[in-house]
């Protein structure tokens, strides 16, 4: 009677492991589907803004070269060296997200890129010919 007591319980507490662990698994995958939704949507206001600074940059670089002036130029080149670093990051937070990556690796990459885009929009609003 004892053993049969005894594998009862054991099977008990193997259902409530199972059960446990399950609503773990759940309960990560939901919250890391929000987290990564509101994850997305900042990247997409990144890009808009990148698409902007990207369009002005263009606008900006066809006058500085019409000047012909090589210190414009090089101050030009140098403001889009930034540009290039921010679209990098850009990529780099699209390809930790594509990969399922975990919520604060995807946040510390949306972080440098936030960063670096507001050093290349500096870099363009140093720029003297606009």
């Amino acid at each position: 009677m004892l053993i049969s007591v005894l594998g009862v319980i054991m099977i008990i507490l193997m259902i409530v492991l199972v059960a446990y662990v399950g609503f773990n698994v759940v309960s990560s995958s939901l919250t890391g589907g929000i987290s990564s939704g509101t994850q997305y949507d900042q990247l997409a206001d990144l890009n808009a803004n990148y698409t902007q600074l990207e369009s002005q940059f263009n606008a900006t670089a066809s006058k500085i070269y019409a000047m012909d002036d090589i210190a414009k130029e090089q101050e030009l080149v140098n403001a889009q060296v930034e540009l290039v670093r921010a679209q990098n990051d850009l990529e780099s937070v699209q390809s930790a997200l594509d990969a399922h990556q975990s919520s604060s690796e995807v946040d510390s990459r949306l972080e440098i890129a936030k960063n670096d885009l507001k050093v290349a929009w500096d870099a363009y609003n140093s720029l003297s010919v606009k």
